[in-house]
């Protein structure tokens, strides 16, 4: 819960005043312009509490002022109001018509999202790990600069969990998707899943703030996540995925059984053998499915979400964490140039998982370039600073988060945007027992996975 003192209540402003602009609201100290090198920004609340409860445009089209305003509401709310207190700031049913638009959108696009209309002027945003840390992410907003026509974001996924505003995360974001649906692209994480949300503090985090409504809204999340595509290719050159590359699936069908005609066909994969998928096989992948499977025929979206790169060469099971794969730069250099790319962008891999892989680099600076091949890079992005909120320990990583910005001409040159947290953040208590869950990079417990495939 929130350890906050009671809010200050006031009278809504009459219906013909306009919400809080962008511009009234991103214009206060909390979001002062940042170094593109090293942001170091504070947090103050906006000076006014705004109108509330948010209300759907009643034509169901979505306006900059409605999402600036959205973003300003849910930042006061978190300095101001108890965690129960979120119906009365976005109602349930405001909650299901905007998650109901940006599932229609997602759910019709492709497992891989290509991004190609990037003209002269066109810059490409790309954004790793969030985690709920909205401050953060209202940061990095403002200071990349809004989606606009000629700027395109891409975000890699883990939008929840850990954090404690997964939730105000998740729909600022498809609240973006649907106001811009063509520039801004949502890819999905390993979090966007029932097993870690439930493991890792969204799904308490929602039925915390929607109470007896709080399992009809964790269920909508559940459906807009399997409709999350799962990678985007950017101006045919830049590769981005949550956790990085897959494998092929190769298959033998199992004799048919003598004298009975039409008797269905089954499938076996060949387990003993791995390499590399290729981006029509990724095409065909079943993605609609909670808990990506760790066998069956179905196994590209859970590599796509959970894999590793390695320093080592090959193509690997990724044994720490029980599902995906680990890669070497060999395998880099391969997908590179087979399908002409010139670089990579996955996340999935904070200052905790980094600090238990010898060989790459921490994450300290919000992003690590990890292979450094004939035909181009891969690189580790993660843009939650001061990760993760909730520590064991008193000593915290003091990561800064990044971000990297794509630019015409030569979108596979990227620069890198790093920033500090917002401070200080609003007092809470973590949605889970973050002293004795498992890190997410440890083995998993997948008998308690539901195997859909």
């Amino acid at each position: 819960m929130l350890s906050l003192s009671d809010p200050t209540t006031t009278e809504d402003p009459p219906a013909s005043e306009p919400p809080p602009s962008d511009e009234d609201f991103f214009s206060s100290a909390s979001f002062a312009s940042a170094s593109t090198s090293s942001a170091s920004p504070s947090a103050s609340p906006p000076p006014n509490p705004p109108q509330i409860p948010l209300s759907y445009p009643a034509d169901s089209t979505l306006t900059l002022s409605w999402v600036t305003h959205l973003m300003s509401t849910f930042e006061w709310a978190s300095r101001n109001l108890p965690p129960s207190d979120f119906p009365s700031v976005l109602p349930v049913h405001v909650f299901d018509a905007l998650v109901l638009s940006a599932s229609k959108i997602l759910h019709k696009e492709p497992n891989c999202v290509r991004i190609d209309d990037c003209g002269i002027d066109s810059s490409v945003v790309v954004v790793g790990d969030l985690h709920g840390q909205l401050h953060d992410v209202l940061f990095l907003l403002r200071d990349a600069g809004f989606p606009a026509e000629n700027r395109f974001f891409v975000f890699n996924g883990d939008y929840v969990d850990r954090g404690a505003w997964g939730l105000e995360t998740f729909l600022i974001l498809l609240a973006w998707k649907v106001l811009m649906p063509h520039r801004v692209y949502l890819l999905r994480g390993n979090h966007e899943s029932k097993y870690c949300t439930s493991v890792y503090g969204f799904e308490k985090e929602v039925l915390a703030k929607y109470g007896d409504r709080g399992k009809h809204a964790y269920r909508k999340c559940l459906g807009c996540f399997e409709g999350l595509p799962l990678t985007s290719v950017i101006a045919g050159k830049v590769y981005t995925a949550h956790g990085g590359l897959f494998r092929s699936i190769v298959s033998t069908p199992s004799k048919r059984a003598k004298g009975k005609k039409n008797r269905k066909i089954i499938v076996n994969p060949a387990v003993n053998s791995l390499s590399l998928g290729s981006l029509e096989e990724l095409s065909k992948a079943r993605r609609s499915v909670l808990d990506p499977p760790w066998e069956g025929m179905n196994l590209i979206p859970g590599d796509v979400l959970w894999s590793d790169p390695s320093m080592k060469p090959g193509l690997s099971p990724n044994t720490e964490r029980g599902i995906g794969l680990l890669w070497g730069p060999d395998c880099t250099e391969e997908f590179l140039k087979k399908f002409n790319l010139k670089l990579i962008i996955r996340s999935h891999e904070g200052p905790d998982a980094r600090e238990k892989r010898p060989g790459l680099g921490g994450m300290d600076e919000g992003y690590t370039i990890d292979h450094v091949v004939e035909s181009g890079k891969l690189i580790t992005l993660f843009s939650a600073p001061d990760y993760p909120q909730f520590q064991a320990t008193q000593d915290r990583y003091k990561n800064k988060g990044a971000y990297i910005v794509l630019e015409f001409p030569n979108f596979d040159t990227p620069v890198f945007h790093c920033f500090e947290a917002i401070t200080p953040r609003p007092k809470v208590n973590p949605f889970y027992d973050y002293e004795d869950v498992i890190d997410s990079d440890e083995e998993l417990d997948l008998a308690s996975m539901v195997t859909t495939s």
